[in-house]
């Protein structure tokens, strides 16, 4: 071999001798190339880049839902219904949990929430036959009659052996106040409980048509309340109606246990301290009727009904002056300390017309009877159909004459009106 060399400025020429190869040297190279490759394919892909976020580990559907049942079988709605909702974000094609969190948003009355998830379902699934009977429970509630029994009804065409279709079908029935509907609510209580006795819901249904059938069949009702406790304590809903039954039934203390762990279970709701008050009021414990009266206004304080409930049983426990506050924040309306606005309700057949003579009295026991002879003769001009109130009126027309004609100035007069007035025990405001 001949190899060329630079010399000056010309090249020469010679022959070199070829160099021995160094295996120690070759091992080693070969060596670092094994651990380029390595960290190229396996530690580089595991490092995240700089300055991007380091993804967290993500929760299955499963044990979102896992999670939610175990929430609501504590009574923890709201924490129910926030798993669930995680659930659907984890799986948002699947119709069976947005169903599920509908049945548990009834129960914690969010109806229209409880209706946009079961349409969500449909939309999925159009032919989910507990999705229709959910949406038409839902539906109930809002008092859309129509709409309820047409998804009830399609939830049984779709599969007549549907437990909750039929029980829900009963209680919107019976919660439409017909006596039409009688009949038929009993039959689809009866065939809700022969497909599946073992349903919370159907047990409540069918407590519910029992206890609006008359008072023989009120223990009937108590033992479904109870067989539905039995399935799930930490229902606020069922302990609000075993309580009402045992109301009914006059089982005063049973009444308020109940009613307390109602409210106990949904401290948002003030249905059961109303309730409570109405208890002691049947008892003539009208100061510890007042006290859960005020605890429920507290809970809903720009509610006119429950000013209007609370200024009842001031009455009933001879607080005059408290009883006018109250009851003319129920009528008139008005502004509270905190700046609360009230609206007053307007005068028209049915409960509201109690605050009117209730007002109306209060005012003449506190020597104002020339603004209750105007509250007396609106309840003449404004409901002359209902006898009840016609006659409380001319009561308290009377009563004022009477005043007017023997006053004392300053005095403030406790006598009882006549057998005319109405026991605000057997009044239950409504939302």
């Amino acid at each position: 071999m001949i190899n060329m060399y630079l010399r000056g400025s010309k090249w020469s020429v010679r022959s070199r001798p070829r160099r021995r190869s160094n295996p120690i040297l070759i091992a080693l190279l070969l060596g670092l190339i094994g651990v380029g490759v390595y960290f190229n394919q396996v530690v580089v892909p595991t490092v995240p880049p700089l300055f991007v976020p380091t993804m967290t580990p993500t929760h299955s559907p499963e044990s979102y839902i896992n999670e939610a049942e175990q929430l609501y079988k504590e009574g923890k709605l709201s924490q129910a219904i926030t798993a669930y909702k995680q659930a659907i974000a984890a799986d948002p094609y699947n119709p069976a949990i947005y169903v599920t969190l509908a049945r548990i948003q009834v129960f914690a009355g969010q109806y229209q929430d409880a209706i946009t998830n079961c349409q969500n379902a449909l939309l999925k699934n159009p032919n989910n036959p507990i999705a229709h009977a959910v949406l038409g429970w839902a539906e109930g509630f809002t008092g859309d009659y129509l709409a309820a029994e047409a998804e009830i009804k399609k939830a049984i065409e779709l599969d007549p052996n549907n437990a909750l279709a039929h029980a829900f079908y009963a209680e919107i029935l019976i919660n439409q106040g017909n006596v039409d509907n009688l009949d038929k609510a009993i039959e689809e209580s009866r065939v809700a409980m022969q497909l599946d006795p073992t349903l919370l819901e159907v047990h409540r249904a069918r407590g519910l048509v029992l206890l609006n059938t008359g008072k023989d069949n009120i223990d009937q009702a108590i033992n479904e309340f109870k067989a539905a406790i039995a399935i799930n304590n930490k229902i606020s809903d069922l302990h609000l109606n075993l309580g009402y039954a045992y109301k009914l039934k006059g089982e005063n203390d049973l009444a308020v246990e109940e009613l307390l762990a109602a409210y106990s279970l949904n401290p948002t709701d003030w249905t059961s301290l109303v309730e409570i008050s109405l208890a002691y009021a049947n008892e003539g414990q009208f100061g510890k009727a007042a006290q859960y009266a005020e605890q429920a206004m507290k809970v809903e304080p720009s509610n006119p009904k429950l000013h209007g409930n609370l200024g009842v049983m001031y009455y009933r426990n001879q607080e005059m002056n408290k009883a006018v506050k109250e009851l003319e924040l129920a009528v008139r309306g008005g502004k509270l300390e905190d700046g609360t606005i009230v609206q007053g309700i307007p005068l028209a057949y049915g409960t509201v017309e109690q605050y009117y003579w209730f007002y109306g009295f209060a005012l003449a026991k506190t020597n104002h009877c020339d603004e209750a002879v105007k509250v007396f003769e609106a309840l003449l001009n404004g409901v002359p159909d209902d006898q009840l109130a016609v006659d409380n009126a001319n009561a308290g027309l009377e009563l004022c004459l009477e005043m007017v004609s023997t006053r004392t100035p300053g005095a403030v007069n406790t006598a009882q009106p006549g057998t005319t007035e109405t026991p605000a025990a057997e009044v239950t405001p409504t939302p």
